[in-house]
């Protein structure tokens, strides 16, 4: 008698770049620390991957001014990706994040930089510290572009990409900008230059106003825009991306529940980051971890490559 796939446990495991996670639910970058900060609010070794915070060469102040802003069914920030540098990372952040990776989570380094050459000298130095992979934020402003993000054009994408994949080893992500004109293009440049998957979005431009003090609440007057009030332009992005490119998908922005995340999957992406929503729910992603593998199994789906309807 065949077996029953309804009372199978469904397998969510999933393979990205050669790595494999033991569930598509990925701690997002920016939001979850290294997942220390988050340790006694929720059981961090059932996750399938956490992305560590932003990581530069040198230390950042961040900036000035208010950092975040509540707007309804999203969150505004303007940190300036504050961290304590790359070097200082490896020596006080990686003790605890080996600790992660013997309970199978796959962790990932989040690497920024302001020129080619510190996004390249940053990867020679994550290359060797055992991160399992390096998200790589084009985000960032080309300070020797006139302050131009590395994301918006494919040749500034494919420069920094191509730079950075000659000093990894690693498998490298790249965190592309729904602010670019032509996203499918930059995609491609950043495959061709050697990402092994890509993940979208990060936050959107947005600007908030102070109607009492008659000005814009962030001193840098834009902000990025994250939250539930995102992610029908991530899916979409997402849907269309998974139909220009090979490349496996992380999808991301605006996901707070299981439904939010099983749309993605089913869009095409590989997995799912999650971040605002933390802040509100700590405990969201095990909820949404639960959430996928009792839908796979309603839905008789044994294995969560077979979710997509792509």
């Amino acid at each position: 008698m065949p077996d029953n796939p309804l009372l199978k446990k469904p397998d969510v495991s999933v393979t990205i770049a050669g790595v494999r996670f033991k569930n598509p639910v990925i701690a997002a970058s920016g939001t979850f620390g290294c997942g220390r900060e988050y340790a006694g609010l929720l059981d961090t070794g059932a996750l399938g991957g956490v992305c560590v915070k932003g990581l530069t060469l040198e230390p950042k102040a961040g900036n000035n001014g208010m950092r975040l802003h509540e707007t309804p069914s999203g969150l505004m920030n303007s940190i300036g990706l504050e961290n304590s540098g790359i070097p200082a990372f490896i020596e006080k952040d990686m003790p605890y994040v080996q600790e992660l990776q013997k309970q199978g989570v796959i962790v990932i380094a989040n690497l920024s930089g302001s020129s080619v050459e510190e996004y390249a000298e940053g990867a020679r130095l994550l290359d060797t510290c055992g991160v399992d992979m390096v998200e790589l934020n084009i985000s960032c402003p080309n300070v020797r572009s006139g302050g131009m993000a590395f994301g918006l054009e494919p040749e500034a994408a494919s420069s920094v990409v191509g730079h950075v994949r000659k000093a990894l080893h690693k498998p490298l992500m790249v965190k592309l900008s729904p602010n670019a004109p032509y996203i499918v293009a930059v995609a491609s440049a950043c495959i061709a230059a050697g990402a092994d998957a890509l993940s979208l979005v990060n936050t959107f431009k947005a600007i908030a106003i102070d109607i009492e003090k008659r000005a814009p609440v962030f001193d840098n007057v834009s902000a990025g825009l994250s939250g539930p009030a995102i992610r029908p332009i991530a899916l979409r992005m997402v849907w269309e991306l998974a139909e220009a490119v090979a490349a496996p998908i992380i999808g991301l922005g605006g996901v707070a529940c299981t439904n939010d995340a099983l749309e993605f999957l089913l869009a095409g992406a590989k997995a799912v980051q999650v971040g605002t929503a933390t802040f509100a729910n700590p405990a969201v992603m095990l909820e949404i971890i639960d959430g996928i593998a009792a839908y796979m199994k309603k839905k008789g789906i044994s294995c969560i490559e077979d979710l997509s309807i792509r």
